[in-house]
This record gives C-alpha cells, structure tokens and sequence, in this order.
C-alpha cells in the first residue's frame, strides 16, 4: 500500500495549527511524515508547532521554514518538494481530517491508475454540519460530471501521487500577483500531463468557513480567482465556472448568520 506525506503550509495560523496536528495524530493509519511549512509567520505559529513536536517526539512532525517568499505556492512546493510519502496530500492548517482520511488515501491509490484526488468538506463552524457536509459533496460531484478533462482539486482535502507531482512540478504556474486558485492550476496541469484526477466521497475533512468573514469586496476577488486561473490558461469552458455561482450565492446569507453569531458572542460575554 502507498505511503502517505501530509504537508501544510501555514502563516500566522497559531489559532487553528494545534487542532490540524491533534487531527493528524488521530489518524487510524498513520502517515509516513507530516511536514509543516511555516511562512514568515509573526505569530506563534512556529512555537505551537515545536510544542507539538516536543510532546510527539515518535509522530513524524517536522516544521520547516520557507522564508525567501511570501506567498503559498513557494510555501506549498517546499513541502511538496522534500516529502518522502508516494502520495503527497495537502491541506490547509485550519483542516481538520477525519480520523480514517489517511486508510480512505491510501485506499483510493492502492489503484495504480490514480493519479489525484479531492474529497468533500465539513464545515465544522457552521451550523448543521452534517447536512453542510451532504450539500458539499452533492455539489462537488455534481461540478465533477461538468467538469469534463479538468475535474478540479480543493486545496484544503487533496492527495497527489509524488509521482505525478514531480511530473507537473516545472510547469505549474508561479503566480507571483496571486491572482489565481493554485489547486486549480495543480489539476490543469495534471490534466493536460494525461493524469487522472479522482473525486472520493469517503476522503473527508473538516475547515472552517472562514472565507466568508471576508467583505463583500475581497470576497468576489476570491471568487474572481477561477474564471482568472481558467482564463489565464486558455480554458473556455463555462460549465467550470460553476462554482463561482454558488459561492456567491450562498454567501449573504452566510456572511450575515456568522456577523450574527460574533455579536451574540460578544452579548454573553
């Protein structure tokens, strides 16, 4: 069965970085290495992450530092670049993975024919999780029949054959205006290499809906980041453009309840 590395970029995540490692080290199968890669962090980022280490000596955990440039996509190559596993999974240091998600990885590419894969998510700040995390996958697999050759990965909850990665690795997009969704230039390149790119149901995480704090501004430029990472590599396919849609729809009435909840908060105390 195929070793698994997990690698997470993290710049100034010290609220949300100690819960993504409890939930690495609760894993059912445990992976072959978790390496974390901190980004120019100011926070206490950094000292979570060797407290961590410190009392899980026998874990795996490493903490490396990408100093040269900010910005994720130097961050995630770092990790990627140096992990050991034959199967790369990347997540976001507010992930949260089930405790099976490293057994469902290894399960998923135990197929020799499986190049990438993404799974659903669970929003595990939002209310009614379970049904979120039905309505999630409905709508992934739904954008997976659209999407045609370019089925796409979600960076919080993806997993990459080392293979794969180091055959697309000099051709990804730098994007140094960070303009566009990098898991979404990972999977066009995989695309255009013949890889194939899976979706699995079983393959679950947990992250917060953070994004939707954001104003209504910064919010549509995140938006915005599809229809420029698929325009910018000459994709014209308006069914890819989805999720777009949906995002921007469910985000009033997101972005209200969760201002509701801050303030509600904020009366109890």
């Amino acid at each position: 069965m195929p070793s698994v590395s997990i690698v997470i970029p993290a710049f100034n995540e010290e609220a949300v970085i100690g819960r993504c490692l409890e939930a690495v080290l609760a894993q059912t199968v445990r992976p072959a290495e978790v390496i974390v890669v901190d980004n120019r962090s100011t926070d206490a980022t950094r000292e979570v992450v060797a407290a961590m280490i410190a009392d899980n000596p026998g874990a795996g955990i490493r903490l490396l530092r990408q100093d040269d440039r900010q910005g994720l996509i130097p961050t995630r190559n770092a990790g990627m670049d140096v992990a050991i596993g034959d199967v790369l999974g990347r997540i976001d240091a507010d992930t949260t993975l089930k405790p099976d998600w490293v057994a469902q990885v290894t399960r998923v590419f135990a197929d020799p024919a499986t190049d990438a894969v993404s799974g659903p998510m669970e929003y595990y700040d939002l209310p009614l999780r379970a049904v979120g995390h039905q309505i999630d996958d409905h709508l992934r697999r739904l954008q997976v029949r659209l999407a045609g050759d370019f089925v796409f990965l979600f960076g919080s909850n993806m997993a990459v054959r080392a293979e794969a990665w180091r055959r697309v690795r000099p051709h990804l997009c730098d994007d140094v205006a960070d303009v566009m969704h990098e898991d979404l230039d990972i999977a066009i390149h995989l695309a255009w290499a013949g890889c194939r790119i899976g979706y699995d149901s079983g393959v679950v995480a947990g992250m917060s809906a953070r994004r939707v704090d954001d104003g209504p501004r910064d919010f549509r430029k995140y938006v915005e980041r599809f229809e420029t990472t698929y325009s910018s590599h000459g994709i014209r396919d308006l069914r890819l453009r989805a999720p777009m849609a949906v995002f921007l729809g469910v985000y009033p009435a997101l972005h209200t309840h969760r201002a509701i909840q801050r303030q509600l908060a904020g009366l109890r105390r």
